[in-house]
């Protein structure tokens, strides 16, 4: 009996290389971070505990007398990063923000930084990637200095958390969380169990400092974050920062808040001299002409609760091969393959199937909703028939394979922020609510009725 007890207490256990999760036998994949090859043998079983009750940190309270004044948020000086923070950063916050390499992360942060140092409260920007000199030259150029905002260069944890010691901010940036790494473990920078350490070590000491965090964090090929899942659990906010890096448009997007809402959506213009907020971006997706062109039409789309009137173009061309061209930018090229198949079948316009089609959005904006349907369905009907829309009209609505034309959300929202912008026609589904004054709303059921707005096609155009 004691052989067994002494052979039971001896027996291997297991653990990952990767996340460090420990088992009592050997598997090919590790269940906690899913790398195959990494759960090797190191000796004994691990010893099973129990926690004792142990003594608290602070009494529990009826949640009416705790005191929500130390979660009140403080601006950042950016109003469109206080637009998606729900009202500003909150003391002890973790933010996470994911983007692209060369999208501008690095750079709205360090104007973040320079404009939180300005109000005197003492700003700690860290940078793993480049050099303290590299990050001084952009701050020369976007103007980002303050006697309030030091600069480190470290890619050690322990000596991060140092300089927290020794400088005492009330906002630290870290840049990036990935190229952080304790010598308490093993494994390259990067890697899952080093990520979780080193985010774990920064929310331990913001929470207890009453510092708020804004960590920048890398994202892989299919634009998902780097790193375990863990880390978008830990942190207060997940941001978005997206953006074609040909286009001045940037976009970051809400996807985790719990301070406030998370569909809003804060635009930004990159340009040489930095970056800044957009409190009316509209015009970067709209091309003002004195008599309208045939293949556009402007369509309002919700990027969170913001509508922004943006312009659809198409462009059809004789092809002499015998599978034409369907060529897409900032469009879906399912939603406009469909389009294509709902005008030759619902619409009755054949001179589609044979001709080379380009469709592309203005100013980098990318539509995906379906609300966009109909804009694009329109420009494709007016660059087939080469007759222009109406000047001033707008086109919102989603329209189904059968032809009709559903309703959307945010119709009354659409209308009035196209109102604003001088726009006096629209196309929208049937029953849209409330119509702001001076605008003519057409309703229409299906395909058919909408493109009844396209004047009478000249003979050339019905013979092809």
């Amino acid at each position: 009996m004691a052989s067994r007890k002494a052979s039971s207490k001896d027996r291997p256990s297991y653990r990952c290389t990767e996340c460090g999760w420990q088992t009592a036998k050997w598997l090919g994949r590790c269940p906690e971070c899913h790398a195959w090859g990494t759960v090797e043998e190191t000796g004994g079983a691990p010893a099973v505990r129990t926690t004792a009750p142990g003594r608290v940190s602070a009494p529990a309270l009826p949640i009416a007398q705790v005191d929500g004044r130390q979660a009140t948020a403080r601006g950042t000086g950016v109003p469109e990063l206080d637009r998606v923070l729900g009202g500003g950063l909150v003391p002890g916050a973790v933010v996470l923000l994911a983007g692209e390499p060369g999208v501008g992360k690095s750079t709205l942060l360090l104007d973040v930084s320079a404009k939180a140092a300005a109000e005197s409260h003492r700003t700690l920007y860290v940078t793993g990637e480049e050099s303290a000199g590299q990050v001084r030259l952009r701050a020369d150029r976007i103007g980002a200095l303050s006697e309030h905002l030091y600069l480190a260069a470290e890619t050690d944890l322990a000596a991060v958390l140092g300089h927290l010691d020794e400088v005492k901010p009330s906002l630290l940036v870290m840049d990036s969380v990935q190229t952080v790494a304790s010598a308490e473990l093993d494994g390259a920078p990067g890697g899952v169990a080093q990520v979780r350490e080193v985010a774990g070590a920064l929310i331990r000491a913001s929470k207890e400092r009453g510092m708020s965090t804004l960590l920048v964090g890398h994202v892989t090929k299919d634009g998902t974050i780097a790193g375990p899942r863990l880390l978008e659990h830990l942190v207060d906010v997940v941001l978005h920062f997206e953006g074609d890096r040909h286009a001045r448009l940037r976009l970051v997007r809400g996807v985790k808040n719990r301070y406030g809402a998370t569909d809003e959506v804060g635009c930004f213009e990159l340009h040489d001299e930095g970056i800044t907020g957009l409190t009316d971006p509209s015009g970067l997706f709209l091309t003002r002409r004195d008599e309208p062109v045939p293949g556009t039409c402007l369509t309002v789309a919700l990027e969170g609760r913001r509508p922004l009137v943006a312009e659809v173009q198409a462009l059809t061309v004789d092809t002499q091969i015998p599978s034409p061209r369907r060529t897409t930018s900032g469009l879906e090229t399912s939603r406009v393959s469909m389009m294509l198949a709902v005008l030759e079948q619902r619409g009755r316009i054949s001179a589609l199937g044979k001709r080379d089609i380009y469709s592309a959005t203005v100013g980098g904006v990318r539509l995906s909703e379906p609300a966009a349907d109909l804009a694009v369905a329109l420009a494709l009907a007016s660059a087939a028939s080469d007759v222009p829309l109406p000047k001033n009209l707008v086109a919102v609505g989603e329209v189904g394979l059968a032809g009709e034309v559903r309703r959307v959300t945010g119709v009354q929202r659409r209308l009035m922020e196209a109102a604003r912008l001088g726009f006096t026609h629209a196309l929208v589904p049937t029953d849209p609510g409330r119509v702001p004054d001076g605008m003519r709303v057409l309703e229409v059921g299906d395909i058919g009725e909408a493109l009844r707005v396209l004047p009478a096609r000249p003979a050339r155009s019905q013979d092809r």
